[in-house]
């Protein structure tokens, strides 16, 4: 493989190179003892302190620190997973529609910027578990933002961007005996990032956690669980869709407390489908979130064990009915709401007990719906959505609001906004639809995959829909943006408006009987806000194809910092800018008052 070419960051059909293909988020055991416990042997974790240096822009990084010769030991330590911004380098910055770095340079989706483009070059030593030895390994980055280049002993192994969903990487070729040198530049804005423009803090660096992974000579890389549900509710079917490499058996079984639903063995080869029929299944829903057991153990062709895979099952029916979405024959209705992946303390890396208490807060609240707004999460809360009963709107990570706001305001033509008909952008962004959907496929907390979050209309987000429609038959699709523009109407398969008044809903589905209405956004729940709310939750009980919304938002987005006494306070964006505001020339003031773009302050 050729070396890494800084060039191709600015590029937007330069997105993925080295990159392994998307897979589901199952995780793999040694053993149903290693299953039980839920510690695998098969992976080493790569988190902890790492070694680090900070540079204002790529041009400042240090040349050739990727090589085995150059020692990086005497670098600063930083934690992984962590934002930079929360580690001392660069501050946090929250922007809303304008892009983040308007203001800084004039520049446009050609282009990245140059002079302020935070790069943050990593280093970690580690030498091979001994059980991995003389086996395939390989590094899975399962969060960097928005943008990583990976050097393993001065090789170059890959790059990968999309900031919300996994890189994983092939080391084998690269590995030596004793000490390994594995190095990494993530950047802060890539040509992706101008379809990363959602409405919150702007962050960097390696924010998930890191680890490596062996595999047997029989494995399965990639498991599709369709648990299809008969109208009657009576019948069903287990679906499974297995890509294996090697060749041996599987031993599957599906129960639960009481009762055995699947006990079989089948062969495998490199893609095995299976369909074995269910009576009488027990039904998920947000109210009766019941999940059964499913284990998968793996044999190779002399008969050994080789893995052990869990996962958890969940029946349910979710399908349009009469333009009204039902779930196991009922009406639904979404008492939902936006929540942002978000600790006070540590920015987007939030810790178990925080993600925990947020499902408890919500559950004891009546909440029994999120949008992921507006990336893929962690896969730790999709698990727990199974578990206690939320469903999700799970949004795809495209927004590029900074680029069609001039265009909403009637300053440019629809043709500026990104990605719109643009096939530059065209497989950068149905890589984020896979990619979003082949790691999620098989929680059934997920009822609809949303296409992004504010990004106008177009060509390439109607294929983006497309493409989750082929890849999913059984779930529905939602983009909210086609209310900004009709030309791709059956973009989304319901209407989704953000904050309409109730008389705008009544008159909008007396003109439209369609489609169902959601408010994907509404009652914003900052400040002195929710007036009136009473009469949303009323109209669920007399439109019946008013079928709920989600709240803006969950909880504010806010940083705990101390003031100069020393006391603790809740900082919002303005109070996190140590900064000196920058001198604007007059051309660069007549390009931001023609793009409806705010001044921002910039690094010192």
């Amino acid at each position: 493989m050729p070396d890494f070419n800084y060039e191709q960051v600015k590029n937007p059909q330069y997105y993925a190179e080295g990159r392994m293909e998307a897979h589901s988020d199952h995780v793999c055991y040694a053993d149903t003892k290693e299953a039980a416990a839920k510690k695998t042997s098969l992976r080493y974790s790569l988190d902890g302190i790492w070694k680090f240096h900070y540079a204002r822009n790529f041009d400042q990084t240090i040349r050739g620190f990727q090589q085995p010769d150059y020692d990086c030991r005497p670098w600063d330590d930083i934690r992984v997973p962590a934002h930079i911004q929360m580690e001392g380098y660069d501050i946090p910055q929250y922007a809303n529609v304008q892009y983040p770095w308007d203001g800084r340079e004039e520049i446009w989706t050609d282009q990245i910027p140059s002079e302020f483009n935070p790069t943050a070059s990593y280093v970690k030593y580690f030498t091979l578990p001994r059980e991995f030895e003389g086996n395939p390994v390989y590094i899975s980055f399962q969060g960097a933002e928005s943008g990583i280049a990976l050097w393993l002993n001065g090789r170059f192994v890959g790059y990968s961007e999309d900031s919300f969903t996994p890189s994983d990487f092939e080391l084998t070729p690269y590995l030596k005996e004793g000490e390994n040198k594995l190095a990494a530049c993530v950047f802060k804005w890539t040509s992706g990032s101008w379809c990363e423009d959602q409405d919150f803090y702007r962050f960097s660096g390696i924010y998930r956690n890191v680890f490596l992974y062996t595999v047997p000579k029989t494995h399965i890389w990639d498991l599709k669980t369709e648990p299809v549900v008969e109208p009657d509710l009576v019948h069903a079917d287990l679906k499974l869709t297995l890509k294996t490499q090697g060749t041996g058996r599987v031993h599957i079984k599906v129960s639960d407390k009481s009762r055995v639903l699947i006990d079989e063995t089948a062969a495998l080869s490199a893609q095995t489908t299976l369909s074995y029929p269910v009576e009488h299944p027990q039904l998920w829903s947000a109210e009766e979130p019941y999940l059964y057991d499913m284990l998968l153990e793996v044999f190779d062709e002399s008969e050994n064990l080789t893995e052990v895979i869990p996962q958890k099952i969940g029946f349910r029916r979710f399908e349009m009915k009469d333009g009204i979405m039902c779930i196991n024959g009922k009406r639904i209705v979404f008492k939902g709401v936006n929540r942002h992946e978000f600790s006070s303390k540590t920015g987007r890396v939030v810790s178990d007990t925080e993600l925990l208490t947020d499902i408890i807060t919500m559950k004891r609240n009546n909440i029994n719906a999120i949008r992921t707004c507006h990336y893929p999460d962690d896969s730790a809360i999709y698990e727990l959505c199974d578990k206690y009963g939320l469903y999700l709107i799970a949004e795809n990570n495209l927004e590029s609001h900074g680029s069609w706001d001039a265009v909403e305001r009637g300053l440019d033509a629809p043709e500026t906004a990104v990605p719109e008909n643009h096939e530059e952008w065209l497989g950068a962004m149905l890589d984020r639809v896979n990619s979003c959907y082949q790691r999620d496929k098989n929680h059934p907390s997920i009822l609809i995959w949303s296409c992004g979050n504010e990004s106008y209309g177009g060509k390439v987000i109607y294929e983006m829909s497309e493409l989750f429609r082929k890849l999913d038959p059984h779930r529905l699709v939602h983009y909210e943006g086609v209310f900004q523009d009709r030309r791709y109407n059956q973009t989304s398969d319901m209407e989704s408006q953000m904050y309409p008044s109730v008389e705008a809903i009544q008159n909008f589905l007396q003109e439209h009987p369609d489609k169902p209405f959601i408010c994907c956004e509404y009652t914003h729940a900052m400040g002195n806000s929710c007036g009136g709310m009473h009469k949303y939750t009323d109209l669920t009980d007399t439109e019946p194809r008013y079928q709920g919304g989600f709240i803006w938002d969950y909880i504010d987005q806010s940083i705990l910092k101390k003031n100069r006494y020393g006391e603790p306070f809740q900082a919002y964006g303005g109070d996190l800018e140590n900064v000196r505001p920058i001198t604007i020339s007059a051309e660069m003031g007549l390009y931001m008052e023609k793009n409806a773009m705010s001044l921002q302050k910039c690094r010192k």
